[in-house]
């Protein structure tokens, strides 16, 4: 972990280059050297349906939520926090200083009992060392 999932609005298509922004935030994550590479995963929602603030159509939407496993301090994960809303502004500030748009950003810790996963990615970069 993290898992990275970011909605956006569908009028944003022409302006994001998510593939670009995924790369910096994992590159972010992994940085942090608080998560495992393994772990991080990042995929896009696009909403086809929404309505940002009066519903001008031209206002856009980006919200990015980062799940992550529970263990580590508050300290830690607001330090990871912050570089990673950081990473997500930067990459957004071109379109955000020429669009109307509202930008979001959370982190949260799924419980340690009831977050059930399997990897061997962790397995496969161990064996690449």
């Amino acid at each position: 972990m993290p898992h990275f999932i970011m909605e956006y609005s569908a009028n944003l298509d022409d302006d994001l280059d998510i593939p670009a922004l995924f790369e910096k935030l994992n590159a972010t994550a992994i940085a942090t050297g608080v998560f495992p590479i393994g772990g991080i995963r990042s995929r896009a929602i696009r909403c086809e349906h929404f309505r940002v603030g009066e519903g001008d159509p031209e206002n856009t939407f980006v919200h990015l939520t980062a799940k992550v496993g529970s263990g580590r301090t508050p300290e830690v994960l607001k330090e990871a926090s912050d570089k990673i809303f950081e990473t997500f502004s930067e990459c957004l500030k071109p379109v955000f200083d020429r669009r109307w748009m509202s930008v979001g950003f959370e982190m949260i810790e799924l419980h340690p009992e009831r977050n059930y996963r399997m990897n061997n990615i962790h397995k496969k970069l161990a064996d690449k060392g």
